[in-house]
């Protein structure tokens, strides 16, 4: 398939949304995505979004990402889940060395990896890499992945042991170990109220020899220091992109859920069999919910922006707004779904009603540890109030 035009992945994203919508019952009831919806998520370009031209890929931008992803949002949170995320562990993987991102697209650009971006297991090094074991939890879209990349922290060469033991605060190195799909095993351990879709299951490795060229340290995808790729994607630092991938979906969600009221309010009657849609209430409902799914998309466009290149912010003030808000924003599409949910009635809550399953979906994913106002608003109250001497306002 050729992708001529960066933008094709926006343009291909409503069908995928059309094709996600009409295998969400079944998503559901699998938890995880059907193979109809995985091919389309890949054939419409997201596995190649970031990978480095050299391998095929687009070496796209965060703004096109997070409008496409928010497109597939609306006909279901849990594609738009895994399109994120899949493009997003692609970008970690341009940051290993030549010889293992040559490996991992020997085969072409639309490699599907899935991320374990925390650090669990165990590593040792052994002759010419690694042995890795272990199981990492919650590894969305795990069981239709082609590679994983799993996060484990490492022991300290010889020389460094002497150096950290003198001091307690040192902490051990991190790493991102790539892993064929033929190497690791899936525990079918996802059961939960919402993102049902998402196949976040439980990766487990027993002994997995990792080459050396297919492992790379954490901070190098902190710093934006890519192996062999000046693309401004792979060079932004981690903090410009924060949670970007978990909370692009959402935008969608709730403009799907938005759509589905509208649609069911628009044929329902009270029991005086007075239209609802011509209520002060209703109307005035659906308003702040639909004024909240916009500035929630304004804060993440901004974000993505900055992550782009197009916005600059102070430096000090960059390491610390996006975060801000984009879980500000999450906070106000959890708001706008539930508002629209509690305005549906007991009919809204029928499992055969797309609302309860945003809803629920939402609510669910903002309760990722990336997204926690408290933490993020914590870091820039901290450090908006730390600057006595900054003479320009905090916007």
């Amino acid at each position: 398939m050729s992708y001529d035009n960066k933008s094709t992945i926006v343009a291909r994203a409503p069908q995928v949304a059309e094709i996600a919508a009409r295998y969400s019952d079944e998503a559901e009831t699998a938890r995880q995505l059907s193979p109809q919806v995985v091919r389309a998520v890949r054939d419409a370009g997201f596995a190649r979004h970031f990978v480095p031209v050299a391998h095929g890929g687009e070496t796209g931008g965060f703004t096109e990402l997070t409008s496409a992803v928010a497109l597939v949002g609306e006909g279901c949170t849990s594609a738009a889940w895994a399109a994120s995320l899949a493009a997003y562990a692609g970008r970690y993987a341009a940051f290993l060395p030549e010889a293992g991102q040559a490996e991992i697209w020997a085969d072409g650009p639309d490699v599907v990896l899935a991320g374990a971006l925390m650090p669990s297991g165990k590593a040792e090094p052994v002759a010419g890499g690694w042995r890795l074991s272990g199981e990492w939890k919650y590894i969305s879209g795990v069981h239709f992945a082609d590679w994983a990349l799993a996060c484990a922290a490492v022991p300290a060469k010889d020389e460094e042991k002497a150096a950290n033991a003198a001091n307690a605060a040192d902490r051990p190195e991190v790493r991102f170990f790539a892993v064929p799909r033929a190497d690791f095993a899936i525990e079918d351990s996802w059961f939960t109220v919402g993102m049902r879709g998402t196949g976040s299951h439980t990766l487990l490795l027993s002994d997995a020899f990792v080459p050396e060229h297919l492992t790379l340290p954490r901070s190098a995808v902190h710093a934006g220091h890519a192996t062999a790729s000046d693309a401004r994607c792979h060079i932004v630092p981690m903090y410009a992109v924060n949670s970007l991938p978990f909370a692009a979906p959402l935008i969608g969600a709730a403009r799907g859920a938005l759509r589905a009221w509208i649609a069911r309010t628009g044929q329902r009657v009270d029991r005086r069999g007075r239209a609802v849609r011509e209520m002060p209430s209703a109307q005035v409902s659906l308003a702040r919910s639909a004024a909240e799914v916009d500035a929630a998309e304004l804060l993440i466009l901004r974000t993505a922006a900055v992550a782009d290149g197009t916005e600059c912010p102070p430096e000090g003030e960059a390491a610390v707004r996006g975060a801000r808000d984009l879980a500000l924003a999450v906070e106000l599409l959890v708001s706008a779904v539930d508002r629209v949910f509690r305005a549906s009635g007991t009919s809204g809550q029928s499992s055969s009603d797309p609302v309860q399953r945003f809803w629920r979906d939402v609510n669910s994913a903002a309760s990722h540890v990336a997204l926690s106002f408290e933490t993020t608003g914590a870091a820039y109250g901290a450090w908006a109030l730390s600057g006595q001497e900054r003479t320009e306002p905090v916007r």
